[in-house]
């Protein structure tokens, strides 16, 4: 019987019988993102795939598929930007729409913890999903993707705005380095779930994985006007020079990738780069790892509470003490009441 549409089944074994010989050195493995370089072309860029870290966010937080794979892009998205800050500090992906998964919020903070959650109008997603309607732009609806980096205390923070009506978040993110960054872009996005035997039967897991490449030349003649639009145009479309095909070559290469390749255990980002550039060569770097980790902690609700009157910590207790839960990791900090001066 065919597996179900929602699934993806996927070989465990490695195949290194049909896989070419990439020399003797570790691979990143899940959780890693990849940053590479193809000197010939004048790219590079980076890529990932997330497996047991993104299972433990959506899973921890039990998400309807629709809002799990929405998610899972947003947590791709947000690492492949994250990684890329020289400095200490955080990336922060958000969405506020008016569609039934009205947010989502992806948060990265240097060097490598990333967390995540969403917030969504159960009965809404339900009528959509008997309907069969639960499509990006049907979830997402009308609004706004914020792309933010903060470099912490005393610093500005630079904040990204994109339109979102009627788009994918990967179709966003390209807008966004169309109109902010002014670099010829592209990327891919790929969501799963994966079917691993298993003692008792197969478990489901979630699986992520994304590819990112920037045109950066370094050459005076390949720094052309066409190639730095601007606002305007795709600048998958606006390379015109003929004798220089570099930009579109890429595009060509990256259209290759097939979804389960972002995705696929047996690949991984080395071989795919490989699969990818073998043709020109590419300069592969050491993966940086990202992991499940959230910044709250008890002392820092413990001063956002200490910042409540008196009359606020009242409203906010219940059944005798103030329970906060963290959006993110879900974690539970009990307090009482009388360690902030208030009484019942």
């Amino acid at each position: 019987m065919a597996a179900p549409r929602s699934f993806v089944m996927l070989e465990t074994r490695q195949l290194a019988e049909h896989q070419p010989r990439l020399g003797e050195f570790g691979y990143a493995g899940d959780d890693h993102v990849v940053p590479f370089e193809v000197g010939p072309l004048d790219v590079r860029g980076r890529t990932v795939q997330l497996g047991p870290m993104l299972d433990a966010i959506l899973s921890r937080h039990d998400y309807p598929e629709p809002v799990a794979r929405l998610l899972a892009e947003a947590c791709v998205l947000t690492v492949l930007l994250g990684t890329s800050l020289k400095f200490e500090g955080k990336f922060i992906l958000q969405t506020r729409t008016d569609g039934p998964v009205d947010m989502l919020v992806a948060d990265f903070s240097t060097p490598s913890a990333l967390r995540a959650y969403a917030r969504f109008d159960a009965d809404r997603l339900e009528v959509l999903t008997a309907a069969g309607e639960t499509s990006q732009q049907t979830l997402l609806g009308s609004g706004v993707l914020a792309l933010t980096i903060d470099q912490g205390a005393h610093t500005q923070r630079y904040q990204g705005i994109v339109q979102l009506d009627g788009e994918t978040l990967e179709e966003a993110a390209r807008t966004y380095f169309r109109q902010s960054e002014q670099i010829p872009t592209d990327l891919r996005l790929s969501v799963a779930k994966l079917l691993t035997p298993g003692i008792g039967g197969a478990r489901e897991q979630w699986r992520a994985g994304g590819i990112l490449a920037q045109f950066l030349p370094q050459s005076p003649e390949r720094m052309r006007v066409p190639d730095l639009p601007g606002g305007d145009g795709d600048p998958r479309e606006e390379i015109h020079d003929p004798d220089d095909n570099s930009w579109q070559e890429l595009l060509a290469l990256l259209g290759t990738i097939e979804p389960t390749e972002l995705i696929d255990p047996t690949i991984g980002a080395e071989r795919l780069l490989y699969r990818l550039f073998h043709e020109h060569g590419v300069r592969v770097f050491g993966g940086v790892p990202v992991a499940d980790q959230c910044s709250c902690s008890r002392d820092k609700i413990r001063g956002i509470l200490e910042g409540f009157s008196a009359d606020e910590i009242r409203d906010s207790t219940e059944d005798g003490g103030i329970h906060v839960a963290c959006e993110f990791c879900s974690k539970q900090y009990d307090f009482d009441p009388a360690e902030f001066g208030a009484t019942q």
